[in-house]
């Protein structure tokens, strides 16, 4: 399939001998961006001529990549092809037994997680380390995603086919209640944990491997590795978690407000899954199941717990911090509708602060994988919605990058990796930070009625998100760049205890304006975070509500202008559970904050450039 693939893309056969050059010097490139290699560099083994193809990540755009098809490709095959099994997709599957609580209900206390695993044909007595994906999607019909034993077209193909062939073992499992494994679907609860962790373990005590297991995934799939690794499993050495969760109510919830989806998630969107009219569908009624739809509604009423430690079960980062001793390569679209960057910024720094080896790499995709070159044309809008970013957006080296992180964490082969954060600006362009948020921005902070004019509304947001105030800065006179979680502080009364902001930036020229960021809050929660605020007596005096931006990255032109607007709700949000008018104090004590940087610093580069001929 490999090779069927690179003929179609009019691939330069030179690269699957391992043939590649590097035609642009590191001295150059520079020399021209005023940085100073040492800075980065470990060594001088970063250079691209000891390094062969495997060169830094600012030097790519110089190697011989695919660029005109549908995803990356890793620059070298692999030396081993797939071993054959006695099925046509030359998969082994297996049942893995682990113990349930019996608290769990279901089929507690025998748990079974379904898995299957795709082997190289390497030498006899050669272990070799596994990646393997952890999701609820296989074999289910409401998905129609094909029974285990096939490999996933979204991720699964494409490992099997270029990083299995270089020594790799490639897992798909199935988790509780989902697919042939059984017990209920607990969505992301105490026995899905205990069911990877188990699957974790299996696949490195086996006589083939070598120990070593990764786990990757997007969206869902992306969340059981966060899952996996609060256990500290020995196996376990590096996760790529894909716009995954750090927490389930970390999805829904932004200070205290509700995403549209929030009430039903776990019954309404997941309940169905692993009810397939046998005889063992009475394993689904755990007693999660059976709260869930009441926890959702109740989060939203009161925003926190209905009863019980629903939410706090389903929180993996503290017990990531605290047990997790491998790495971690976080992915993370800027534009994702379904999982908002505020599950990496700020948590690839918090890894970072403990210690954790983790890189990041954020652009200005959705809810999607870095190189899927159809899929992030047709989900990105001009507009604000990543439209801007296309095809720079486009990772095309993403494959070799994977195959690189791999071969260090798994097998301790080739160079360590940049433990750096790749972001892609809202206009397109790359470049390196250090951390993100990063450490060296310059606060720019304006007023709302004097920086900020109001330029329509009056001062109270309706509770019907049919008005608000909008302020609008004057003409910018010099470009802006603006990077991180910027934030709103501003003081407001109320009519009743709680209310909602929703707050909207934007950038405009003239009348055209493009979505840069947004900021949600129950005002419930002013004070920031999780935990209820104090009280305040309403009308008779005023709060300060501490909004935080999820996470952006914009370029904001010179002659244009920043418009704040101020609305009861927003994006996908339900409106508060707490009806309220919601009135706008003006002054010194409402501010927007926004963390800026100077893009002569940093570090920019080009990857390498798509030339799909109907969509570049």
């Amino acid at each position: 399939m490999y090779h069927a693939e690179l003929a179609e893309a009019s691939r330069d056969t030179n690269i699957l001998n391992g043939v590649a050059g590097v035609t642009v010097a590191v001295a150059i490139v520079f020399l021209i961006l005023g940085i100073n290699i040492g800075e980065l560099a470990k060594s001088d083994e970063i250079s691209g001529a000891d390094r062969g193809v495997r060169v830094p990540v600012w030097e790519r755009g110089s190697q011989d990549y695919v660029t005109n098809y549908t995803h990356g490709f890793v620059l070298e095959k692999g030396d081993y092809e797939v071993l054959e099994t006695e099925n046509e997709w030359n998969s082994t599957h297996v049942f893995v037994e682990y113990e349930l609580p019996l608290e769990e209900g279901g089929a507690a206390p025998n748990g079974l997680i379904s898995l299957a695993y795709w082997l190289p044909k390497v030498p006899e007595g050669t272990k070799v380390p596994v990646i393997a994906e952890f999701g609820p999607y296989f074999q289910e019909p409401s998905v129609q995603t094909p029974t285990i034993e096939v490999p996933g077209s979204w991720l699964g193909e494409m490992i099997i086919d270029q990083i299995l062939p270089h020594g790799y073992a490639f897992a798909q499992v199935s988790v509780t209640g989902t697919g042939r494994s059984n017990h209920c679907m607990d969505l992301m609860g105490t026995a899905e944990q205990l069911g990877n962790d188990a699957a974790v373990t299996w696949l490195g005590s086996q006589d083939w491997s070598n120990g070593n297991v990764a786990m990757i995934g997007k969206s869902y799939d992306g969340s059981t590795p966060w899952q996996a690794a609060m256990f500290g499993n020995e196996h376990l050495k590096t996760i790529v978690p894909i716009s995954g969760l750090i927490g389930v109510k970390e999805l829904m919830w932004k200070n205290g407000s509700s995403e549209a989806r929030a009430p039903i998630m776990h019954n309404g969107v997941y309940g169905s899954y692993g009810i397939d009219g046998d005889e063992e569908d009475y394993q689904n009624l755990c007693p999660d199941y059976i709260i869930g739809p009441g926890t959702g509604v109740g989060a939203w009423v009161w925003g926190g717990e209905a009863a019980g430690e629903y939410w706090a079960e389903r929180y993996f980062l503290d017990r990531v911090l605290d047990n997790y001793g491998g790495s971690v390569y976080l992915i993370q679209g800027m534009h994702d509708w379904n999982v908002d960057p505020h599950m990496a910024v700020p948590t690839i720094n918090m890894l970072k602060d403990r210690g954790i080896e983790a890189k990041g790499l954020f652009g200005q995709w959705d809810h999607d994988y870095p190189d899927r070159t159809i899929q992030l044309y047709e989900r990105s809008d001009i507009g604000g919605r990543g439209g801007e970013a296309f095809p720079e957006m486009i990772r095309f080296d993403w494959m070799q990058d994977l195959l690189e992180w791999f071969d260090w964490y798994l097998k301790g082969d080739g160079w360590q990796p940049e433990l750096h954060v790749e972001i892609q600006s809202n206009q397109g362009e790359w470049r390196i930070e250090e951390r993100y948020p990063a450490a060296d921005t310059t606060e720019i902070v304006m007023s709302l009625g004097t920086d900020l004019e109001r330029i329509s509304g009056g001062s109270n947001v309706l509770p019907d998100a049919s008005t608000g105030p909008v302020y609008e800065s004057a003409p910018l006179e010099s470009d802006m760049y603006i990077q991180g979680m910027p934030r709103l502080h501003v003081e407001v009364s109320t009519s009743t205890v709680g209310g909602q902001l929703y707050a909207l930036l934007e950038d405009c020229d003239g009348g055209n304006c493009i979505h840069i960021g947004h900021a949600i809050m129950d005002l419930r929660y002013h004070e920031g975070g999780d935990d209820l605020s104090s009280t305040w007596t309403p009308v008779f005096g005023t709060i300060t509500a501490m909004m935080e931006f999820i996470a952006m990255d914009a370029e904001v032109y010179e002659g244009h202008t920043i418009r704040l607007t101020l609305l009861s709700t927003g994006e996908d949000y339900l409106p508060a559970s707490t009806s309220s008018i919601v009135t706008i104090q003006e002054g010194e004590g409402s501010t927007l904050q926004l963390d800026t940087y100077n893009p002569s610093d940093k570090l920019t580069w080009v990857p390498p450039t798509c030339t799909h001929e109907d969509l570049c």
